[in-house]
């Protein structure tokens, strides 16, 4: 979940605490691979948070959003131009919808958090390329994870990819440390100068999660519900979501539950 918070000092997690953060971040993706064949034409974003919320409360979690700030449902559910933050409700799927679908979950006192993108029926190939993009913006941002390097490298490698193919970055939501707390230090910026920000230490764990816009980088929020982000343009944006932990050598991407991430 994308989300400014200030917090106390990073949290250097301990053998016991970066298991248990694993398992809850294993949980969360497998609430999406679970939500996965529902997500289709014809099918509410309501009823999609609801097979995510039996599939987390089935396997003895909970969601963290559920109650945080008010929010209300155990996902956050991103169609099209919205950024972040989409409240699940009466939207019926349409072909040609891409959305982004955002679990956190509350496992024996641990949080992981993770997110993907999906998309209903054939999209244009403007969508198609702007999600591995942003896929892609992701996969640069986690390779950044390592002892001795600062957290604002992250930011500058994603926003000069991303700005390289005509992107832009959304600024004004981050990914954050997790795992004791839903959202800890340190604040993960997707566009950051060069060789700025904490510098990295085995044993922290934060999400990386670029939101990638198709045009200007600026979010309105609504302010009907105080939750929905949008592009300001009404241009599509993508958002993929992994919760890292910075090991010795390389970084461990917990909440990996396809092997897409060699494992250190």
């Amino acid at each position: 979940m994308a989300f400014r918070e200030k917090g106390s000092a990073i949290i250097i997690k301990t053998p016991e605490q970066i298991e248990g953060i694993r398992r809850s971040a294993q949980l969360a993706a497998s609430a999406l691979k679970e939500v996965a064949p529902y997500v289709k034409a014809g099918v509410t974003t309501e009823f999609l948070n609801n097979i995510c919320r039996d599939f987390i409360k089935d396997h003895g979690a909970v969601a963290a959003t559920v109650g945080y700030n008010g929010y209300k449902h155990e996902t956050c559910i991103s169609l099209n131009d919205v950024i972040c933050h989409g409240i699940p409700g009466k939207y019926t799927l349409r072909d040609g919808d891409i959305l982004n679908i955002d679990v956190t979950t509350i496992l024996n006192g641990y949080y992981g958090d993770t997110s993907t993108m999906f998309t209903v029926g054939e999209i244009t190939e403007h969508a198609q390329k702007l999600i591995n993009a942003t896929r892609e913006c992701l996969r640069i941002g986690i390779a950044q994870c390592r002892p001795g390097n600062r957290v604002g490298n992250i930011g500058y490698e994603i926003n000069k990819y991303a700005t390289s193919l005509g992107y832009s970055v959304v600024y004004e939501f981050c990914g954050h440390g997790v795992g004791i707390r839903f959202h800890e230090e340190p604040e993960v910026s997707h566009v950051a100068d060069k060789d700025t920000g904490p510098v990295m230490q085995a044993g922290m764990i934060f999400t990386i999660e670029p939101m990638i816009n198709a045009g200007k980088a600026r979010a309105k929020v609504d302010k009907r519900d105080g939750w929905t982000a949008r592009t300001i343009d009404g241009k599509l944006s993508a958002q993929f979501e992994h919760t890292i932990l910075v090991t010795p050598t390389r970084p461990d991407v917990l909440s990996d539950i396809s092997n897409e991430y060699p494992k250190p």
